[in-house]
């Protein structure tokens, strides 16, 4: 499939902003199953200084600094994104407790290094709630990833999607007992529930194709920014989990970044002086390139 993507964040200031610094996490990644044909960020006003990195886990990473006053601020990015479906498992699922030994001893670079994702972060912290909820789904015989998708599909059926309910900052104890929230919610409660098992996790985020109606005019900004994770499995690598639709992500799941939880990876991040209160609008369209009409 191939995407154009458009993602606008407007900041308007009850007062006038002096100075801002931000770091925006919006460009899709490449690798083996997708890659960008286009791609273009502005930023009104001009920045005074605007500097492109790529961070600790490899995300292609904007900042930029504003350095005269302004009342609004507009990042509107654009791509042209090619994303391959995923291919089917072609080798012997594992049983967990053989999974769990080969993390443990294998002295292989990647499976050391991937283990980094069994720690705490500053969203997701090990807890032997989250291992006794998770456990159920974990017996010793029974193979890895279809243990993955069990508790993947458990949290899709325990807990009620609600835009409302949770914000970043509610704490993952409070989502549990209320057993509500968002695709943020969901991902770092799963990578929880691996993590207290010793599993590495990480946190994804980047976007999802919202089917419409095909009789329905596509509206601007139908689409969301989401969020899932990826699970690690020695000497076959990463594989994506989506707890919030019950399944496996493939070619409708647009890769933007990975880190430890969302605190590495949030879209939009910065600081200003001034400003007061402000208001925030969001908007994201993902149009599959094949539906144009040229």
């Amino acid at each position: 499939m191939k995407y154009l993507i458009r993602h606008t964040t407007s900041y308007h200031y009850k007062e006038p902003v002096s100075l801002c610094h931000n770091i925006v996490h919006l460009t899709p990644r490449t690798n083996i199953r997708q890659k960008n044909l286009f791609e273009n960020i502005m930023i009104f006003p001009q920045p005074d200084s605007l500097d492109c990195q790529v961070d600790y886990f490899g995300n292609t990473v904007y900042f930029f600094t504003i350095q005269k006053a302004h009342n609004e601020l507009v990042i509107d990015a654009r791509y042209e994104t090619i994303v391959n479906p995923r291919e089917p498992i072609n080798f012997v699922d594992l049983p967990c407790e053989l999974v769990l030994k080969n993390i443990a001893t294998s002295t292989d670079t990647e499976t050391i290094e991937a283990t980094e994702y069994t720690f705490d972060s500053f969203y997701i912290t090990r807890h032997n709630d989250w291992l006794e909820y998770a456990i159920v789904s974990f017996s010793k015989e029974r193979p890895f990833l279809e243990s993955v998708m069990n508790l993947t599909t458990r949290i899709f059926n325990d807990f009620k999607y609600q835009s409302n309910a949770t914000t970043i900052a509610t704490p993952m104890v409070e989502v549990f007992k209320q057993k509500s929230g968002v695709c943020q919610d969901f991902s770092h409660f799963q990578i929880a529930c691996l993590r207290s098992l010793g599993f590495p996790a990480r946190y994804v985020s980047g976007y999802l194709l919202t089917n419409v109606d095909k009789n329905q005019e596509k509206l601007i900004g139908a689409d969301a920014s989401h969020a899932w994770l990826q699970v690690y499995y020695p000497g076959q690598g990463w594989f994506d989990f989506d707890p919030t639709n019950n399944l496996q992500p493939s070619d409708q799941h647009i890769f933007v970044a990975y880190g430890r939880d969302y605190d590495d990876v949030s879209p939009i991040r910065g600081v200003i002086l001034g400003g007061e209160h402000h208001t925030i609008k969001v908007g994201v369209s993902i149009i599959p390139s094949d539906s144009l009409v040229t």
